[in-house]
């Protein structure tokens, strides 16, 4: 019998943890823990990761802004050296976790640089919302070329957040999994693309991790798709005396839930939109869970499950 296929979308805080500065030390230290849940489900499932990049492009576009010595890369360009730089530590952490369980040599992995097409007249490149980079004082906000937000912290530059419609290399993807690789893909939500003609060019913008991580699943035919972040279920209420985390819940549970605004576009709005579209249009499972509970989610004992 053909092993079932899980996603499985890594949050931010795979890497770097609340509090933490992001050195290499600390996000190969991170990795530890969904690593060998991974390594050890490799056994009996066919594996897609895919992850998040906030913090690795915030870095970059830093760094790029503190140099004026060497040319500026374009956002699409940053997302593609942190897919290169996430893969290789996914890929290094989890040949270590492999050895721990004494595979060796019997599981293969790569990384792929992946694009995602979006609609070039989405109306998100007209309402740009979706913050990167560093911060900024007003003075020196003023006198950048880029439209900025005001935060709580600082000014920060804007880029549209357009939606995900279809993984460019999906068709590579499952050839990959057929084979039997374990796959890292879509890093970041993927370099945003639109089609011009026959060719793709990349544009200024950022897609939601998550929900490309959705399109991604349902183009390959995933069994499960889990997103696995810094919270251990799905809350109702959230913030009131009565907050109630959800267990396994009907997809129309859920759907009722999103039009009483439970869940804000700002925190967990793009995982639970993710969830659902996955669910409603594969009739698959689709689970967010904590980053220490993988393994539990997949058996059926920990997370917000749609069933």
């Amino acid at each position: 019998m053909q092993k079932s296929l899980l996603l499985i979308a890594l949050g931010g805080n795979a890497l770097i943890q609340k509090g933490q500065r992001g050195t290499a030390e600390e996000q190969f230290d991170n990795l530890k823990v969904p690593m060998r849940q991974i390594a050890r489900l490799s056994r009996d499932h066919r594996i897609v990761i895919t992850h998040g990049n906030g913090p690795q492009v915030g870095n970059l576009m830093l760094q790029q802004e503190s140099c004026r010595e060497v040319p500026d890369m374009p956002l699409e360009i940053i997302v593609a050296m942190t897919q290169g730089q996430i893969g290789y530590m996914i890929e290094s952490t989890l040949d270590r976790a492999l050895m721990e369980i004494g595979v060796i040599d019997e599981q293969l992995f790569v990384s792929l640089i992946s694009y995602v097409v979006v609609d070039e007249n989405d109306p998100a490149f007209r309402n740009p919302t979706k913050p990167i980079g560093p911060f900024y004082t007003a003075e020196q906000a003023q006198a950048l070329p880029y439209a900025m937000v005001e935060t709580d912290k600082g000014f920060r530059r804007v880029v549209a957040s357009p939606a995900p419609l279809a993984i460019v290399e999906h068709r590579e993807i499952k050839k990959l999994i057929e084979t039997g690789f374990i796959v890292i893909c879509c890093g970041g939500g993927g370099i945003p693309v639109i089609r011009k003609e026959r060719k793709f060019r990349g544009v200024d913008a950022v897609i939601d991790k998550d929900l490309a991580s959705s399109v991604l699943a349902a183009e390959i035919g995933a069994d499960i798709f889990i997103i696995a972040s810094d919270v251990s279920g799905v809350c109702i209420d959230w913030g009131k005396p009565r907050q109630r985390q959800l267990g396994k819940v009907p997809l129309a549970e859920v759907e009722r839930y999103v039009a009483e605004g439970h869940f804000p576009a700002g925190s967990m709005g793009p995982k639970v939109e993710a969830i659902t579209r996955f669910s409603r249009k594969t009739g698959h499972r689709g689970i967010i869970c904590s980053l220490e509970e993988i393994e539990r989610a997949v058996a059926g004992e920990a997370g917000t499950e749609v069933v």
